[in-house]
């Protein structure tokens, strides 16, 4: 607990720690803080680890929630690794390009524990600032929330974001099927109409009936990454599928980690909420581990006769990272590239300017796919739709790996 904290004054902690939780984005209302103080008071606070992991027990509900509730608590209760990193999003420092990247503390968490100011005892400078020129203070704030990385953003600024991607149109082309429509332009004769109407005209007029190719905007199939692995860019993920699913027909979604779950008929909901809840309800493995080839395996056998009919889009979001080593993963990509018009591989780590492709699971899925690209931030889901509103040839694009 903070320093000078008596055990009269624990109440109002908790009701402060469950503040900041509600302002990272936690669902706290007033009854749990009321439970939390009856669990504290019942399991007692001799033991740091039986404190929280019965605040645990209390506030997270959802397992998308266990890294902002494992962030806060260390926070808020005085543990100084997460402190200072905490403080170090509001204080200026020297990285060093060639140290190994931490796990940053969730900047909303820093936000809702500091009230969005700097820290009171931040060093004061006698000297006068310096006036410094940056491009950056000639963008809107619109375009730096388009290249922010989803991971990177606060509480408002994502809730800007999930505003951003509802507003987000997905237009494709449409292709060709093989049946045909009357038209009287048509440029093909169709002769079962002709016979058709001239037994009702009689055998002394018969017009040609013609029709024409109809075409279709064909399937899309979304196949979602949730595990460990994946948690900071799935939940905004699975907004992007919410819109998809509401703004055209024909839209098929699943997520995966150690297990195929299908969510199409959850995100058909009009409430974006309520259909994240329920995805949360009937999904077990959340940031868990990855069985790409298994549930990839699952879905050639169980589904892709049902919704890749027509030559159907395929978007796979992952990270490459596979538990299993890439078993028998490069025979189920394979499979499922030929039973699509095309299979984009949709990756958040390739953001990174030194990107290379070196787990197993990245390997054997690379030579499989038609194209791959960034997902991280709201310009690469810009950039997606542009791309599915353009030919639809199945031209294979990995240029991007490379760089």
């Amino acid at each position: 607990m903070p320093e000078g904290t008596t055990p009269g004054r624990l109440p109002e902690n908790l009701m402060h720690f469950a503040r900041a939780l509600r302002a990272s984005g936690l669902p706290v209302g007033p009854g749990k803080v009321l439970d939390a103080v009856r669990a504290v008071q019942a399991a007692g606070i001799t033991n740091r680890e039986d404190f929280y992991w019965t605040l645990h027990a209390v506030f997270v509900n959802r397992h998308k929630d266990r890294v902002i509730f494992d962030q806060a608590f260390h926070v808020f209760w005085r543990n100084p690794r997460l402190l200072e990193r905490m403080m170090s999003l509001v204080l200026p420092q020297f990285r060093d390009p060639t140290a190994p990247e931490e796990e940053p503390v969730k900047r909303r968490v820093a936000e809702a524990l500091s009230g969005g100011d700097a820290p009171r005892n931040a060093p004061q400078r006698d000297e006068p600032p310096k006036v410094e020129i940056d491009a950056e203070l000639t963008w809107s704030d619109r375009e730096l929330l388009q290249g922010k990385d989803f991971e990177q953003m606060s509480a408002e600024e994502i809730e800007q974001a999930k505003r951003a991607i509802t507003r987000m149109r997905l237009t494709f082309t449409r292709v060709p099927t093989r049946r045909f429509s009357p038209d009287p332009h048509g440029p093909r004769i169709d002769m079962r109409r002709t016979l058709r109407q001239s037994l009702r005209a009689g055998p002394h007029a018969m017009a040609l009936e013609r029709s024409r190719r109809r075409t279709l905007a064909p399937p899309l199939v979304m196949l979602c990454d949730i595990s460990g692995s994946m948690t900071r860019y799935s939940r905004m993920l699975l907004h992007f599928m919410h819109t998809m699913t509401g703004d055209r027909e024909r839209v098929h979604s699943f997520v995966f980690g150690t297990r195929l779950t299908n969510v199409s008929r959850y995100l058909k909901d009009t409430d974006v909420d309520a259909a994240l809840e329920s995805i949360s309800d009937a999904v077990d493995d959340w940031s868990g581990g990855t069985r790409i080839g298994t549930c990839l395996h699952d879905f050639n056998r169980y589904w892709s006769r049902r919704v890749l009919a027509q030559g159907a889009v395929v978007l796979l979001i992952t990270d490459g990272l596979d538990r299993d080593l890439a078993e028998g993963l490069e025979h189920e990509a394979e499979r499922l590239q030929k039973s699509c018009r095309r299979l984009i591989w949709l990756n958040p780590l390739l953001r990174y300017d030194r990107f290379e492709p070196r787990a197993a699971g990245m390997r054997a899925l690379l030579p499989h796919v038609d194209e791959f690209r960034s997902v991280h931030n709201l310009d690469s889901l810009a950039q997606l739709c542009e791309v599915l509103s353009g030919p639809l040839s199945k031209v294979r694009d990995t240029g991007s790996a490379a760089a």
